[in-house]
């Protein structure tokens, strides 16, 4: 075990972690010439489109220093806050964690939250100042904030750059000095942490597991802890580039096990496993459960596709444990599911590997949240989608429900934060220097206001640097009404929205607006407004395609060209009644999109 090093890299996005990952794997000679290519541990089509890491990547290396040779376990992470559960459950793995910065940028948001993911930890940090090799790199600088930071010395700031390879040596050096082996024991019972796991359609779920304590073996039988269910350990291994069976792995270990789960509400990430004859007394603790940040409904197009996009989503969830999902209906779209995300990326990342992984094609709804609605009996109604809520005769009040929000900024950038929190309905309750430029802000804000562009608007006024953090507080009466889209005077329910009475008029004319732009034109007008109950707030018109039914007329009387326009305007007509309005999934995207 005293060879055995468990370790994670983060980061703020795109400081170059991944690629300093690459390097890791050459120097230790994990990865051969031939298999080698950029973003090495970035297998998904998705990962290496969009240059970001989505999902956490465990890997082991072999590395001979000065005669011994160690075991390196590295977990590389995503950089995007929409994934910063995977970080979490990343550092619940490590005893040590490479704080990767970059030194044209500075320490950034995702720097600071990742790093007191580590502290909670008690990990051992080992700050790198990454890209040295840039002409726009400020080492001096940086290094004066990360000291700043974690009141690290100097000298123990390693220089490197992921992309010549300079100081990675350097690096594999600290990371056998500096972090702690795994402290745990072989003699104790069984102890090991799921972190993560993946849907095999030939050997049903692998398991990643990190061993606390005790040794398994091949073969043995064992029993996951939430669920209380037993088997038979087929196989285990551990994580190479392609996984590796082994006989034994003991505390320390990070690797695999398969025992032949079919049905994905068997494993939970966060669980513990453990041997049947020998248990051990209580379970590690798992992670904090997952806060859903937006809720949107998510329908098949095909509404016979239902059972296959619940085992779809249910096997995604296996892979990423911050999904949740329960079934609801709709009125337009028959029977889908309201999915809870960590953020529109998220969201869009999820519809993506739907897609791509499992075929379905999906429509996506406009994100919102639940409210309570009291009725004049004295009933209340949770409403998750506006056409559940009560006609406004039967309606007592509306409550919805409210956040206190920590975010932490840069002194600069407050005035524009504060703006931002007071448009969207907040109510300033603290604020706190904790260092010279640094402040937290505590706000009481409303939870629908924040689920669609809050995020997005807060990272852009605060040039990435805002971290932001909350916890729901209770509910509160509000003024909500239902805003209503109608397309030909058919109400649209996927498009529909609760939102309050101050926001419905800009808002319904922007829908409108969008709407005329995205939906194709048909050879009939249609009409696009945005209704109050029976009051119509805004209109927009997607005009005609029309044929020129007059061009075969030359000369002759205007009575033979009004014959032929009327006779056009009666087919119009009888289209308008018989033709429906097909929405595009762009349409319901761009309504998340507005600003």
């Amino acid at each position: 075990m005293k060879n055995i090093r468990n370790f994670c890299i983060i980061a703020h996005i795109d400081h170059g972690k991944s690629t300093l990952a690459d390097r890791l794997l050459e120097i230790t000679h994990t990865v051969s010439a031939r298999d080698s290519q950029a973003q090495v541990l970035d297998d998904m089509d998705l990962e290496r489109e969009r240059g970001i890491t989505i999902k956490s990547h465990a890997i082991q290396m072999d590395y001979l220093h000065e005669g011994t040779l160690y075991k390196l376990n590295l977990i590389d992470t995503p950089g995007h806050v929409d994934f910063s559960y995977e970080v979490s459950r990343s550092i619940a793995a490590c005893e040590g964690a490479l704080l990767i910065v970059d030194a044209t940028q500075g320490i950034q948001a995702q720097t600071i939250s990742n790093l007191y993911l580590a502290l909670d930890h008690d990990l051992e940090i080992i700050p790198v100042l990454n890209k040295i090799d840039l002409d726009a790199a400020m080492p001096e600088e940086v290094k004066d904030q990360i000291v700043d930071l974690i009141g690290c010395d100097r000298d123990d700031i390693i220089e490197a750059s992921g992309k010549t390879g300079y100081g990675v040596g350097d690096i594999l050096e600290a990371i056998v000095h500096r972090i702690p082996s795994p402290s745990g024991s072989v003699d104790e019972p069984l102890q090991a942490l799921i972190f993560d796991s993946v849907f095999n359609s030939f050997r049903g779920i692998i398991s990643y597991f990190r061993i606390m304590n005790g040794e398994i073996k091949k073969g043995d039988f064992v029993k996951f802890f939430a669920t209380g269910k037993e088997y038979h350990a087929d196989e285990i291994g551990v994580l190479k580039l392609k996984p590796e069976p082994k006989d034994k792995l003991s505390a320390g270990d990070v690797g695999y096990i398969i025992s032949g789960i079919k049905t994905s509400k068997e494993v939970k990430v966060g669980d513990t496993v453990t041997h049947v004859n020998r248990p051990c007394l209580k379970a590690i603790d798992g992670f904090e459960n997952v806060k859903p940040m937006v809720f949107a409904g998510v329908y098949p197009i095909d509404a016979d596709d239902y059972e296959e996009l619940r085992s779809s989503i249910e096997k995604l969830q296996l892979n990423d444990a911050s999904l949740t999902f329960e079934p609801e209906s709709s009125m337009a779209l028959g029977f889908g599911f309201r999915c809870g995300f960590l953020g529109l990326l998220h969201m869009e990342i999820i519809q993506e590997r739907l897609d791509r992984e499992f075929n379905m094609d999906v429509i996506t709804t406009v994100p919102n949240v639940s409210y309570k609605a009291y009725t004049t009996k004295g009933e209340m109604i949770e409403v998750h989608n506006p056409s559940s809520l009560p006609d406004p005769n039967h309606l007592e009040h509306i409550e919805e429900p409210y956040i206190t929000a920590h975010i932490i900024t840069k002194s600069e950038y407050l005035g524009g934060i504060m703006t931002l929190c007071i448009e969207k309905r907040g109510v300033m309750k603290n604020q706190v220097y904790l260092t010279s430029d640094r402040i937290e802000i505590t706000f009481e804000l409303p939870l629908g206001e924040i689920v669609i562009d809050f995020y997005d608007k807060l990272k852009s006024i605060s040039k990435g640097y805002a971290s932001f953090d909350y916890f729901q507080s209770g509910y509160k009466p509000a003024k909500l009404i239902r805003l209503e889209i109608l397309l030909n005077a058919e109400p649209v329910d996927a498009l529909s929205t609760l939102i309050h009475h101050d926001n419905a008029y800009s808002f319904g004319k922007r829908i409108c607006e969008k709407l005329k732009e995205l939906i194709p034109r048909q050879q009939f007008d249609i009409a696009i407004q945005a209704a109050i109950g029976s009051k119509i707030i805004s209109r927009e018109t997607v005009k005609a395609v029309r044929k020129d039914v007059t061009a075969k007329c030359y000369g002759g009387d205007i009575t033979r060209k009004r014959k032929l326009l009327d006779k056009q305007k009666k087919g119009k007509k009888r289209m308008r009644q018989v033709g429906n309005v097909e929405v595009p999934q762009s349409a319901f995207l761009a309504v998340l999109k507005l600003d």
